[in-house]
This record gives structure tokens, C-alpha cells and sequence, in this order.
């Protein structure tokens, strides 16, 4: 078994309100939740409207397929509109 987890940072500068940031937010792990059945959620920068970081975690039998996913996630978010991935990490166990 693996697993593998990321951590991005985001950025989502039409963000005017808390209101905003959750509708943003809801719309795009619910886009990913569907379209790669990973586990998503916000861990980070809960209270702040325009930044938050989103963790990502994946569970597969070979390193290669989780590390694809992933990858792919962070690209998703890449060409999201009104997203500015600031950073992100990975780690694969």
C-alpha cells in the first residue's frame, strides 16, 4: 500500500469575503474529489479570505500511480481560474 499526501498553497485573489473564499473552495475540491476520488480538504489559513492551503491524499498500490494523481491535482489547480498555486509539496510513503 501507498500513500501519498500534498500540501498547496494557494492564492485566490477574487476572493472578497470569507462567503467568497468558501463557495471558491467548495466548487474546486468538489471538482477534484470527483474527477480524481482523492480525499481534500482545507488544513490551513482557515480565517483568512484570500490564502489557504489544501491537503490532498491519495492511497494506491504503486508509487507511480499516486505520484501521477498528484501531479495531476496540482496542475488542475494550475489552470483553475482565479487560482494562484503558490507552493506546494508532496510526499509518498
Amino acid at each position: 500500500m501507498v500513500v501519498g499526501i500534498c500540501s498547496i498553497e494557494i492564492h485566490l485573489p477574487e476572493s472578497g469575503s470569507l462567503k467568497s473564499k468558501r463557495q471558491i473552495l467548495k466548487r474546486i475540491k468538489d471538482r477534484i474529489r470527483n474527477r480524481f476520488n482523492v480525499s481534500i480538504a482545507e488544513v490551513e489559513n482557515n480565517d483568512l479570505w484570500q490564502r489557504t492551503t489544501l491537503g490532498v491524499a491519495v492511497v494506491a498500490n504503486q508509487g507511480k500511480f499516486v505520484n501521477q494523481i498528484l501531479s495531476q491535482v496540482v496542475e488542475l489547480l494550475h489552470k483553475e481560474n482565479g487560482v494562484v498555486v503558490l507552493d506546494y509539496s508532496m510526499e509518498i510513503r
